[in-house]
């Protein structure tokens, strides 16, 4: 089904209207232009979204981030599953956004094509590798994007530009018509810019109905150590604001027993086996020029044993039955979405690497255990957004976008400029 001939008039006045925002925000590689229209019913129907330039649009070659891969992609016939269902839910794409190279960095630097403003905190990074869904969405462009997720990459950006960010159950959503990274750990999911919108593209996006909230809250303490100290006094601060606005009780524990570091060694063994054996063979074939970052981890990942990929199945059991262990069915477990505030655009050297791995470290969980996630912009240190993640047990997706729903607008700090 098609937008009707008025509504896609009006649609077409918006896009056309929106040309400096999207030049301004240089979040987009393709657009803004009407690429697929939304059918006209549905809870999305006249929203326009943008897509990551991982994920197939059909007429449009899908870029991964990279100029000799676009060179080399055929241009799709169909769209991916997950632009599907978003479409037919009345969403209509108006571009494809800029994304980190074929998905291997959380910064949302691009030497190729630059990097998307942070409209939150100028002069800082958007976060990847779904950096231009978040900075479109967080510039006002469209209220909600589609992004991917393997190790962070939509709940990083969420974190840094303020938005709001779901991470599905793995599986929940077919990768089918997206370009393959780790495909053990990765989901699509959803960028948004108000808690109301997350829940209702989320749950186009997942095919579900409408939840209740998660009944407790249980704050990691392991994980919040993981954060820069402002930065986990803000997540707690703001899991007790939580709580109360949700009328759920708060509690405390400790997850990982003392076993992050082996989840994270397991979680990036499996996932530069997984890297390599997605891209290894055009890397070889091309020899792309790519940032230094994401070529020192590819050449990192064509060295790595292929039985470095086992691990992670233990590590993802121990995973599932730590947070089973310490949240109850129907709660919730609430970790900061990145270990501190979007750091300066020209960070670099040991600094970058350790803000990576301690990063890492928080979002490897839910990668590792397939598990679903939101990401609220409910914290902030000095000015600048910080994300409050919460982690449930698998297919409890809907009780987290219920959260999201219900924490609305708010509970939101004041950030930078406000």
């Amino acid at each position: 089904m098609n937008l009707d001939e008025h509504a896609r008039a009006n649609l077409d006045e918006q896009v056309r209207a929106a040309a400096g925002l999207a030049e301004r925000l240089r979040a987009l590689r393709v657009g803004p232009r009407l690429l697929a229209p939304g059918a006209p019913e549905g809870p999305l129907a006249g929203t326009g979204i943008v897509v990551k330039d991982l994920i197939d649009v059909a007429g449009v070659a899908t870029g991964a981030g990279n100029p000799q891969w676009l060179a080399d992609a055929p241009v799709p016939k169909a769209h991916a599953p997950a632009v599907t269902r978003l479409v037919e839910a009345g969403a209509s794409v108006v571009g494809k956004s800029h994304t980190d190279e074929l998905a291997f960095s959380l910064s949302g630097t691009n030497i190729h094509y630059g990097t998307p403003a942070n409209p939150a905190a100028p002069g800082r990074v958007p976060g990847g590798s779904s950096s231009g869904s978040a900075s479109a969405v967080a510039g006002g462009l469209v209220p909600a994007a589609l992004a991917t997720d393997t190790g962070g990459s939509i709940r990083v950006p969420a974190s840094y530009c303020g938005v709001w960010g779901l991470r599905p159950t793995h599986g929940r959503v077919p990768l089918a018509g997206v370009v393959e990274f780790a495909p053990s750990f990765g989901t699509v999911g959803v960028l948004a810019a108000t808690g109301s919108m997350l829940e209702t593209a989320g749950l186009a996006l997942l095919q579900g109905a409408a939840a209740a909230v998660p009944d407790v809250l249980v704050v990691a303490d392991d994980l919040l150590a993981e954060a820069d100290p402002a930065a986990a006094a803000a997540v707690a601060d703001a899991a007790r604001r939580l709580a109360a606005s949700l009328g759920v009780e708060l509690r405390r524990g400790e997850l990982s027993a003392g076993r992050l570091g082996a989840w994270l060694g397991a979680f990036r063994g499996r996932q530069f086996v997984e890297a390599w054996r997605s891209h290894g063979g055009w890397i070889e074939r091309r020899r792309p020029l790519l940032g230094p970052g994401i070529a020192a981890r590819f050449a990192e990942a064509s060295a790595t044993d292929p039985a470095a990929w086992e691990p992670a199945g233990a590590a993802g059991e121990e995973v599932r039955a730590a947070l089973a262990g310490l949240v109850p069915a129907g709660g919730a477990l609430v970790l900061p979405s990145a270990a501190t505030v979007a750091p300066p655009v020209d960070l670099e050297g040991p600094a970058k690497d350790d803000l990576r791995l301690r990063t890492l470290r928080l979002t490897c969980v839910a990668g590792l255990g397939g598990l679903p996630a939101v990401s609220l912009p409910l914290a902030a240190v000095g000015g600048l957004p910080l994300g409050v993640c919460l982690l449930a047990g698998r297919g409890d997706d809907e009780r987290l976008l219920a959260a999201a729903r219900a924490a609305g607008t708010a509970a939101r700090p004041p950030q930078a400029g406000q």
